[in-house]
């Protein structure tokens, strides 16, 4: 394969394929991980645009779900023993801070839905709001926060046996899916129920009735209005979830701003994903998967020509390959991407009168 290398330019191609190639699966780990909040906001994204409501405030719900998934934790951690058990590393302070992410989402969405279902607001603004009073809140209370505050603490990895992940070319698909954390685990498990209910339920094929025709829905009786709304609220319940990985899987303590854009990269992988669960997994990975090579170049870069290239990049090239790329695919995909036909149409009921 050296020969390959030496050809000018089509050789520094080829080094840049086996380079990934070689550290793709040793990445793998990480890079589930980095799209375990993109993957779940993804998930809030789908259940709403497949009633027919747009959420652009994902990146709001995830940060609230952060914030008051953390704090939760701190509140709990003072009142609740912490003993871990021995696998994850489970307390009843991380449950409770969980499960406080979890209801802080499923609120928030109660709120966007009011405001784009019963008040028919433009979904776009009562999302922007979100955003806005989101980083606003969360900022300002961030500012009382003591240095060096202490949570609930994270989850534990999982190690998986040797036997799984030294098993010849599926050994790191294990690797990737098993040496996680329960959230990040869970990914998968949601993203195969979702797919499955989806496209293969009563309740999957209500869900999509009502995005794409819900006056038609409606003639054979069904609900649009309490549909959406469990929807966006069982929606919310993820984005608040994938705030909480952040703060209680992922890094253990509260940043202010600390979603970055996931939110946003999260609604580029549902469009990526053509609004299904499984294509927005994929987008996900996608996106992390970019990161995650940005981190392994700054560590192992490849050796030669090539290794030099990549190493004399700045690192803000880098960090911001993710959101590049979200770029670079919307401006591909959308257009050739159909969305459910009355996503962002607020639906009035026709009076019987």
């Amino acid at each position: 394969m050296d020969f390959l290398y030496e050809i000018p330019f089509l050789g520094v191609i080829f080094q840049l394929i086996g380079y990934l190639i070689e550290v793709l699966p040793r990445l793998a780990p990480n890079t589930l991980g980095l799209a375990t909040p993109i993957a779940l906001g993804a998930m809030c994204g789908v259940l709403c645009e497949r009633s027919g409501v747009v959420n652009i405030g994902i990146e709001g719900i995830m940060l609230i779900g952060a914030f008051v998934g953390f704090f939760a934790g701190v509140f709990a951690a003072s009142l609740l023993p912490s003993d871990p058990t021995a696998h994850f590393g489970i307390t009843l302070p991380l449950i409770v801070a969980v499960l406080a992410a979890i209801a802080s989402g499923m609120l928030i969405s109660v709120l966007h839905a009011w405001l784009a279902i019963s008040v028919r607001a433009d979904q776009i603004v009562s999302g922007v709001i979100i955003n806005i009073a989101a980083l606003g809140v969360t900022g300002y209370f961030f500012h009382f926060m003591e240095p060096g505050t202490r949570g609930a603490g994270t989850f534990r990895t999982f190690r998986p046996p040797p036997e799984l992940t030294d098993l010849p070319l599926i050994g790191w698909l294990f690797e990737m899916f098993l040496r996680q954390g329960p959230i990040a685990m869970s990914v998968i498990i949601v993203v195969i129920t979702l797919q499955v209910l989806l496209f293969r339920s009563r309740w999957g094929l209500r869900t999509r009735a009502v995005g794409e025709h819900p006056k038609a829905a409606d003639t054979v009786g069904i609900n649009v209005i309490a549909m959406r709304y469990r929807n966006v609220i069982v929606g919310g319940a993820f984005a608040g979830l994938a705030g909480g990985y952040l703060t209680l899987e992922l890094t253990g303590s509260f940043q202010e701003g600390m979603t970055t854009g996931r939110g946003f990269i999260a609604l580029a992988a549902v469009i990526f994903g053509r609004w299904t669960p499984v294509g927005a997994l994929l987008g996900a990975l996608l996106f992390a998967g970019s990161e995650a090579l940005g981190i392994a170049i700054s560590i192992t870069p490849p050796p030669g020509a090539l290794g030099d290239l990549l190493v004399g990049m700045p690192n803000n090239v880098y960090r911001a390959l993710p959101y590049v790329l979200t770029i670079i695919i919307l401006a591909g995909v959308v257009g050739r991407s159909i969305p459910p036909a009355a996503v962002g149409r607020p639906y009035e009921k026709e009076s019987t009168a």
